[in-house]
């Protein structure tokens, strides 16, 4: 009898503002049902929606609830199983990845401190998404020290840690609310934080680990931490527990608690938790090093696999098995693409552009992306530095904002959208060069995403900038369907999964759908423009003008004084 015939696995990505979780058949990959439940706070910004009512947050800080996370979980599972027409006693794994580093303080049973009335109206408690860049001050020390003390394991990391990883964030939890670090006797990845409710054990993946939490075999020394702060000393050993698990590997299975909050069968297979871009490598049947991965959503991943071991600057973080088992695996990515996106159609459209909108039947930023395709390379008139959710890469500099330029009285919001979108592209550009030129080869574009599959007209573009095919993934599902494969990985062959990720990968992958050749003429064109972009991020990026940290600090002082 052929096991894998009926056997199902779910993979469950938690994204930015919502949980997808998706249905997959074993045998061929056949997506069977897919349900979206959106988080009840969404993504706290401005205030804490704390149970005493709303609480002011100061600017550049992101934070969410973990009970959405259980709640939304509780919900969408049942509702996939429904909708793909699966049974519960089908489903033989189940596949997490997150957003990352999307972190969270509990105590030694994982309950969160924020859910406790003493730390509710503390935002320090609460989870600080991936994309809260409150901690910057925090990274800036880190860097310092760790290069003033020639630390080895700072290579790994481009030379500089982002204010999104695990450290400066809890760095910032134990100088501002020192009784919440002290309470606190675990502080992990939101990932690890949900296949610890499902199976009871507490494990850290390797993927996360790796890239956001410098963990390079081990962590950095106990001497690196007390100089850092001599409170931190005991970090690792006092705060972070839990042993690091390679991805693919099964962190447990279903105990009776996580059978009730999914509707599935108590001793279902759980794989160990993942980053949501990382994992869709084999979903895309990405196997092979220089094909690069991008997830373009509401930020971008860009992920790359080397056979060597070369430190490249300016990216965040070179993890061998980090992408794929025996390879070096390079990350780098935009901190703010879709959700720029979503921005600016939310705030910048004319009414005729939104009376237009409406009369179509058309959301704002589709009627955007439909306009910009008519356009040609300079034809908007304007230039735009992409870095609304501050700069990722290559500068690591989460206090960075955005900006136009070229503006006058004939610019129309369609023109500033092009350059918006057109800014994203030379970010692109800037990190696959920035790779090329330290000896990491970037042979081939991979897209991944809603934006990739929706948005005909970007992705166009993106190819003219590049200067290389843009191939479009055969799935819309890249990080849940990937966290379906290490599902099926994690479940074995003996109850009808597999027992090597290259043949779930084989089985359970898709090929591209379609490929965006890039026009010559306009990529000349783009050539001079992005000159133009370097030297903008030169000027505004690298100390030839601070002032939009000038501006920041300004707007946290009336912020604070106001508040």
């Amino acid at each position: 009898m052929d096991k894998r015939r009926d056997a199902v696995t779910i993979g469950l990505d938690f994204g930015t503002l919502s949980v997808r979780a998706l249905c997959v058949r074993v045998s061929d990959g056949e997506e069977l049902g897919a349900a979206t439940v959106p988080y009840e706070h969404g993504v706290m910004d401005a205030v804490l929606c704390a149970p005493s009512g709303e609480i002011p947050l100061p600017p550049n800080w992101a934070l969410q609830s973990p009970q959405d996370y259980l709640e939304a979980l509780s919900a969408v599972i049942p509702a996939a199983l429904k909708t793909a027409g699966v049974s519960p006693e089908q489903v033989i794994g189940v596949g997490v990845d997150f957003t990352t580093c999307t972190l969270l303080p509990t105590r030694a049973d994982g309950s969160p401190l924020c859910l406790e009335a003493e730390f509710e109206n503390e935002p320090n408690a609460w989870v600080k998404l991936w994309k809260h860049h409150g901690a910057q001050r925090f990274a800036d020390r880190l860097n310092e020290i760790a290069a003033e003390r020639g630390e080895d394991w700072l290579v790994r990391y481009g030379g500089r840690v982002s204010s999104e990883w695990m450290f400066p964030k809890i760095m910032e939890t134990l100088e501002e609310a020192p009784a919440v670090y002290e309470a606190a006797d675990v502080f992990l990845d939101a990932a690890d934080w949900i296949v610890w409710r499902l199976t009871g054990n507490l494990t850290r993946n390797s993927c996360i680990a790796g890239y956001k939490a410098l963990w390079c075999g081990g962590y950095p020394s106990k001497e690196f931490f007390r100089a850092l702060d001599p409170r931190l000393g005991n970090v690792v050993s006092e705060k972070l527990p839990g042993p690091v698990v390679p991805v693919g590997t099964r962190a447990g299975v279903l105990d009776e608690a996580g059978a009730a909050l999914t509707g599935l069968c108590p001793g279902t297979a759980v794989s160990a938790g993942h980053t949501d871009a990382h994992v869709a490598a084999p979903a895309l049947k990405i196997a092979e090093p220089g094909r690069m991965m991008a997830l373009v959503g509401t930020s971008t991943t860009l992920l790359v696999s080397s056979e060597k071991y070369v430190p490249v600057p300016g990216v965040c973080g070179i993890v061998k098995d980090g992408i794929l088992p025996g390879l070096w695996g390079y990350e780098a990515g935009l901190g703010c693409v879709g959700d720029a996106f979503g921005w600016f159609a939310d705030n910048c459209l004319s009414p005729a552009l939104l009376d237009e909108a409406r009369e179509r039947g058309l959301a704002p930023v589709a009627l955007l992306t439909e306009k910009i395709g008519a356009m040609e390379p300079g034809e908007c008139g304007v230039m735009a530095l992409n870095w609304w959710n501050g700069n990722r890469n290559p500068l690591g500099d989460g206090d960075l904002s955005g900006m136009f330029v070229g503006m006058n009285l004939t610019t129309t919001p369609v023109d500033m959208f092009r350059a918006l979108v057109e800014a994203t592209a030379f970010g692109t550009r800037l990190i696959i060069e920035n790779l090329r030129e330290h000896g990491v080869a970037v042979d081939e574009f991979m897209a991944s995403g809603g934006i990739p599959r929706k948005a005909p007209s970007i992705m166009q573009i993106y190819a003219d900038v590049l200067g290389m095919d843009v191939r479009i993934a055969g799935t819309k599902e890249g990080p849940a369907r990937g966290s379906a494969v290490y599902a099926a990985l994690a479940a074995g062959a003996d109850t009808g999964g597999y027992d090597t990720l290259s043949e779930a990968a084989s089985h359970m992958g898709t090929d591209p759908i379609r490929t965006y050749t890039p026009d010559m003429a306009r990529h000349t064109v783009y050539d001079a423009l992005y000159r133009d972009y370097l030297t903008l991020i030169d000027y505004f990026g690298r100390g030839g003008n601070d002032i939009m940290k000038r501006l920041l600090n300004l707007k946290r002082k009336t912020v604070h004084g106001r508040s």
